[in-house]
């Protein structure tokens, strides 16, 4: 059940940051237009990972606090939009356990240093140690891992993400998996719709967060790149090879009686 938050002045932000000007919008519990109740240099950032979603999310030193987000009429705008209320209340906030230092050595060496995505050797400053479920599905704190099992047992849990002047994956991920989250759409890496297991949207029957939420991952690209890629090639290969039993036989007609 959530519990109500008395006194929202006692939350702390760092100054300036998108979650401390979006807060300050948020916190008299009313409704907020996005097109016109933020502060304008916000550029449209107030609704990502830092600012409403990170709000939901929490730290270990603050809650996650419960928002509704609805289409409504705005009377200042004079046409419906979406529109922002924070209801008083908090959740458990999804927090990340941080890898020892050893065992994210150990994890880089099992993957051979390489990005799962470009099948890529980079140094560790251009690694991101991705956890395959992703925080946004946790509902909760990160369950833990038992990092005293094998390398693959522990492995089995993280992918190897690129992070560097051109590009960085893990935020791809996250953004692809925050509009699944918000719009029950999975993702299509690098625009390629195609999924192992399930099918194109998100599985009602699938709780959305929490325990059991993982098996609605199962089957993108982003859960399991390596794991995606090895399917999608099983695919176009079973695909061409139908084809080739099925194709009519080549005729040469340059070899043709003039």
């Amino acid at each position: 059940m959530s519990t109500p938050i008395p006194d929202p002045d006692n939350l702390s932000f760092k100054t300036g940051s998108i979650q401390s000007q979006v807060f300050e919008v948020l916190k008299d519990k009313g409704w907020h237009c996005r097109a016109c109740g933020y502060p304008p240099g916000l550029s449209g950032q107030f609704a990502g990972g830092g600012g409403i979603q990170g709000l939901e999310r929490g730290t270990k030193s603050r809650p996650g606090l419960k928002f509704e987000t609805v289409k409504r009429s705005c009377p200042r705008c004079d046409t419906s939009t979406l529109q922002d209320r924070w209801t008083g209340h908090y959740r458990e906030a999804v927090t990340t356990r941080s890898i020892p230092l050893k065992v994210a050595h150990r994890i880089r060496v099992y993957f051979g240093r390489v990005d799962v995505v470009e099948l890529r050797e980079r140094p560790d400053s251009q690694l991101i140690i991705d956890h395959k479920f992703p925080m946004t599905r946790w509902g909760g704190p990160e369950k833990e891992v038992d990092f005293s099992g094998t390398d693959s047992e522990i492995c089995s849990h993280f992918q190897l993400l690129k992070k560097d002047d051109s590009g960085n994956h893990n935020l791809l991920k996250s953004r692809a998996c925050e509009n699944c989250k918000k719009n029950s759409i999975r993702g299509s890496p690098l625009g390629i719709v195609f999924h192992y297991e399930g099918g194109n949207k998100w599985d009602p029957n699938i709780p959305t967060e929490g325990e059991g939420a993982e098996a609605g991952c199962t089957g993108c690209g982003w859960y399991d790149f390596a794991k995606w890629r090895a399917a999608l090639n099983a695919s176009l290969t079973s695909d061409r090879e139908v084809k080739s039993l099925t194709a009519p036989p080549r005729v040469d007609h340059a070899a043709d009686p003039q």
